[in-house]
């Protein structure tokens, strides 16, 4: 146990081991320390929390979630390493980064051996549980208690794969009728009533499918939002300074091909298309209309959320558990919501990158408190193992914050940047490979723009944001020689966090050889870029 996580509650924990040996140590920490509530939902991002006070607040689309800051530590720098629902649910339960746990997209699979959270909570003596969306593809084996979604799920009449007589996943229930957000917390609530040992402290994780896309609510919120004009954000419409070449191509060739667009702007993919937005409208016009729809559908999802979490709040109230529990709420990612005219995630601009990350703990996290410190998703497992009085195991790559939570204050020689990397190039929603840093002040990222093979190559760019000017990230200052200084001092500190977290580029050597290619930027590399985005659009108008 560390020094940082030794308090009144663990001396009468180790006391009690001193004086009656022979009680088990799953008894003694019943009474010593918290149960852990890690409660997830899919693709929540920041702007739609009313605690972070983005454009949404005001229509006060959480109350029951924003009872976690009131009461508890909103994070401001939360960061999913690669924000992708798999890779990022990887990085909680291994504690490591995905080149390490070897989730890299959505076909990746953690094996019950490998399911580290799970196991170290277990060892600790809680009793562990999950429920609801998985998506790690393998049985949940190193719970004692699962009941999750096959993949990625139904909204409605949702199946889920349960323990039983039948070898995984061939044992599943259907719960009828019901909406998946409804479902998966009645199955809590039952979890509570029907499997809960009063023995052993819990750590359950309790993981919403809700919003994900394409944002199927319940009936019962139709009329949610109906007459209200959404706030649209300032970089929903087009930024010359925005982007680069990776991003917009030469003369902006690549618009059309770059990012699930709200508009028109991505033929193949878009929500004026999606949404039938009428075809008489002008492309602006169809962009407001797809926007309202895309938010208030995304919005009727995450009111369910909230709802639900009223009733999960009840249930810890009346349990007398609310104040004896670390509750944690946060997203297995961001999102975008119209910014820069993106939706989905993928993206490492701050609407994508950035989680929520919400903790409530009364008996030593102070109320209404903040952080701006930088904290990665590989960091969650190994803070909730803290405050289960768990060392960090040697193997995991992430660190406890815990401190962090208890008094405002980084720890020496705390972590100043994040690391980020996109593997899945052009798949899905057309966004490139892409990997970079972020501070607190400035932002650094490298569309290298290839694929596992080194093939189907976008042009490679590199962006600059300056976050306390422009935190909107409208103004790509890659090329402007008043940050040249800045752009140097990144580099060089983006390719050290890689030698740190250990993304040597030999897990796909033809990727990483383009990665070093453009790493300079030079004349050549550039022109080279160009060729590649003038071939690109070709071949995408071609098709």
């Amino acid at each position: 146990m560390s020094r940082q996580s030794i308090g009144p509650q663990h001396v009468l924990w180790l006391l009690a081991l001193t004086i009656a040996p022979w009680v088990s140590p799953a008894t003694a920490s019943a009474a010593g320390r918290p149960n852990i509530l890690f409660i997830m939902s899919d693709d929540h991002t920041t702007q739609a929390v009313g605690a972070y006070g983005s454009r949404l607040a005001y229509l006060n689309p959480t109350p029951n979630l924003d009872r976690l800051a009131k009461e508890g530590m909103l994070f401001e720098n939360a960061f999913v390493t690669n924000s992708i629902c798999t890779p990022s649910r990887a990085c909680i339960m291994t504690g490591k980064y995905n080149h390490n746990n070897g989730v890299f997209d959505l076909n990746g699979r953690i094996d019950p051996e490998n399911q580290h959270l799970a196991i170290e909570m277990k060892k600790a003596g809680y009793q562990t549980a999950m429920i609801g969306k998985w998506h790690l593809k393998a049985e949940p084996a190193a719970f004692d208690y699962y009941c999750v979604l096959p993949g990625q799920g139904k909204y409605f009449d949702p199946v889920f794969r349960v323990q039983g007589d039948k070898p995984w996943p061939k044992n599943t229930i259907v719960k009828e009728g019901m909406h998946s957000t409804d479902a998966i917390t009645d199955i809590t609530l039952q979890w509570f009533d029907e499997e809960r040992d009063e023995s052993k402290p819990f750590f359950l994780m309790h993981h919403y499918k809700a919003p994900h896309d394409f944002f199927e609510y319940a009936p019962r919120y139709e009329d949610y939002l109906e007459d209200v004009a959404i706030p649209e954000p300032l970089n929903l419409w087009n930024q010359p300074k925005f982007g680069s070449l990776a991003t917009r191509g030469a003369s902006d060739e690549m618009t059309p091909y770059i990012g699930t667009s709200i508009g028109r702007r991505n033929p193949r993919r878009n929500y004026a298309k999606h949404y039938g937005v009428d075809s008489w409208l002008s492309d602006d016009e169809a962009k407001r209309k797809a926007y309202n729809i895309y938010l208030k559908h995304y919005l009727r999802c995450v009111k369910g959320v909230d709802d639900n979490l009223a009733r999960l709040f009840a249930k810890l109230e009346e349990t007398g558990q609310m104040d004896n529990t670390v509750i944690i709420y946060t997203g297995d990612q961001g999102f975008m919501l119209g910014e820069h005219d993106y939706m989905d995630k993928r993206w490492m601009y701050d609407e994508s990158q950035r989680m929520p990350f919400l903790v409530r703990y009364p008996k030593s996290i102070p109320a209404g408190s903040r952080s701006n410190a930088i904290v990665e998703n590989v960091d969650y497992g190994p803070t909730m193992l803290a405050f289960a009085g768990v060392d960090t195991p040697e193997y995991m790559q992430g660190k406890s914050f815990r401190q962090i939570c208890e008094t405002g204050q980084e720890p020496e020689g705390w972590k100043q940047e994040a690391y980020y990397r996109y593997w899945m190039h052009m798949a899905h929603h057309d966004n490139p490979g892409h990997l970079g840093i972020r501070t607190k002040t400035h932002k650094l990222i490298y569309y290298y723009g290839t694929d596992y093979k080194g093939e189907n190559q976008t042009p490679p760019a590199w962006e600059l944001y300056d976050l306390v000017n422009d935190p909107t990230e409208i103004v790509n200052q890659y090329d402007n020689p008043e940050y040249a200084e800045v752009v140097q001092d990144l580099k060089h500190r983006l390719a050290q966090l890689r030698d740190r977290v250990g993304d040597d580029g030999s897990h796909y050597p033809k990727t990483e050889a383009v990665v070093q290619e453009f790493w300079d930027y030079s004349e050549a590399d550039r022109a080279k870029a160009i060729r590649i985005s003038n071939e690109y659009s070709k071949a995408k108008m071609a098709e």
